[in-house]
């Protein structure tokens, strides 16, 4: 069986693997205040160009969400985000579960666009009865989106301008921004991102690791945020466990390296997709390859292949995931574009 279904199927890097056992019996402090954690701060830091920043680490995507939205938003406020939005579509309500609701917003291809955003915040704060609404208290966006595509310097800036011009704070969930900065393509760094952004994270489970996500407030952290992590059952007492992996992946590069891997594995692979005539439901340049596949040969090709059901196409066809990752080897790639 081949496997194109996600990008953390398989466990975590040799090196992070290595790492965790050279320094298994060092006997650290907990809840993230050991060495390892302060030094993988420091790298996060100045791979950011923010020396100031408040650094968290968190165990999962759904969790970091859920976490720092709540910390964000006010008892009255909910969080703009995409239709397609991770927090709208696949966390189980666990926003809404916080006490915050989810305020979709449409999209093309995953990204919102600064004119739709402007143009729902005008039209909220127009309405005379506004004051007996959800107010729209803070922007979340995807880099990649969910559908693998990229905000580009220019448009993450336009966000960021409106964002500040309504008082709200702009928040980037980065599950894959290792994939969206190895991506030839994208202009957008991740100290763009940090000038940009209030808040977001750097996906470690996606990218290389066992497990872990690194919260970054570039200018100051919600008050009491580490309190507010523990009521929210997210505090690791072992948090060497995250800071070890996170300052493993900062050193060298690392980070950057292995998810480079992703980017040419899918390449190859959209390459092998498109000279056998299959169509794509849009041009994702990042590791997400969403194909359009005739259903008979999707049930043929799933007794070899594992992927991901996207969404339905129409009565005879469907849009299907394959998902490479820093892992995924190029022989599989080619076993792949044999089955085709």
């Amino acid at each position: 069986m081949l496997y194109f279904e996600n990008d953390y199927s398989e466990g975590a890097h040799k090196v992070i693997l290595q790492k965790l056992i050279d320094t298994n019996m060092e006997k650290l402090p907990g809840y993230g205040t050991d060495r390892y954690c302060e030094s993988a701060k420091k790298k996060i830091r100045s791979a950011c160009g923010c020396p100031g920043a408040g650094i968290f680490f968190l165990m999962g995507g759904t969790q970091t969400n859920a976490v720092v939205i709540r910390s964000m938003l006010k008892a009255y406020e909910g969080v703009l985000c995409a239709f397609s939005g991770h927090i709208a579509a696949h966390e189980a309500g666990a926003i809404e579960y916080t006490g915050h609701k989810v305020l979709p917003l449409p999209h093309t291809d995953g990204k919102i666009s600064s004119e739709t955003l402007k143009e729902y915040l005008e039209t909220f704060y127009g309405d005379e009865n506004h004051e007996h609404m959800v107010f729209p208290g803070m922007l979340y966006i995807s880099h990649p989106t969910e559908y693998g595509t990229l905000y580009s310097r220019k448009e993450l800036e336009a966000l960021a301008s409106v964002c500040q011009e309504y008082h709200i704070p702009l928040y980037l969930d980065g599950a894959r921004l290792g994939y969206a900065l190895a991506c030839s393509s994208s202009d957008v760094t991740l100290e763009d991102i940090a000038r940009c952004t209030d808040a977001f994270y750097i996906g470690g489970t996606k990218t290389g690791a066992l497990c872990g996500e690194a919260v970054v407030f570039p200018g100051q952290a919600p008050d009491h945020f580490l309190t507010i992590v523990k009521q929210q059952g997210a505090l690791l007492a072992k948090g060497r466990l995250l800071g070890i992996q996170f300052d493993t992946l900062f050193t060298d590069q690392l980070y950057l390296h292995i998810s480079r891997n992703a980017i040419a594995t899918a390449a190859r692979l959209r390459d092998a997709f498109r000279g056998k005539g299959y169509r794509f439901l849009l041009d994702s340049p990042t590791n997400q390859l969403f194909v359009i596949l005739d259903n008979q040969k999707m049930e043929a090709l799933s007794k070899s292949v594992r992927f991901s059901f996207w969404e339905k196409y129409d009565e005879s066809h469907t849009v299907v995931r394959f998902a490479t990752s820093w892992a995924t080897k190029m022989e599989d790639v080619n076993a792949l574009e044999a089955l085709l």
